[in-house]
């Protein structure tokens, strides 16, 4: 008997990859022990957030660090001020990119930052690069 004569007969009268419940459970609904956790987690989440902090005060260390990670989360960017050349054209973003290694150098910035700029400036050299191409395949098809 082969594989699928198999599956055939175990399943009559469903195809392959068809549920037995084809309207399912719903999405986004949650397991009732979810919800039983939950529910007990809302009743004492101020008894807990009041222990927490007593902790925190009292000296641990772990708990102030949890109470100073919720009241201020740690900054994912922050805005840096560097003033670069013009760059609408290649040696203005060579310039750019000479500034941006520069301040990096100097400490002004971080190397993540640097590398998320010079991928914006590496973007508008691609633009430009694109722009010249086409002024140029418009020039060569105008001769023709």
């Amino acid at each position: 008997m082969s594989e699928t004569t198999k599956v055939a007969n175990l399943r009559p009268g469903w195809k392959s990859g068809q549920s037995g419940n084809p309207k399912g459970r719903p999405r986004g609904s949650r397991n009732r022990v979810t919800l039983v956790a939950l529910a007990a987690m809302e009743e004492g989440a101020d008894a807990i957030a009041r222990k927490v902090v007593d902790l925190a005060k009292g000296g641990d260390i772990s708990a102030a660090r949890l109470v100073i990670e919720r009241l201020v989360p740690v900054a994912k960017e922050r805005p840096i001020f560097l003033s670069l050349p013009d760059t609408g054209s290649a040696e203005g973003v060579a310039q750019a990119q000479a500034a941006i290694l520069q301040a990096v150098a100097a400490g002004d910035i971080l190397p993540g930052e640097a590398a998320a700029l010079a991928g914006i400036v590496e973007a508008r050299r691609k633009a430009l690069e694109t722009q010249e191409l086409e002024q140029r395949i418009s020039a060569l098809e105008g001769k023709k």
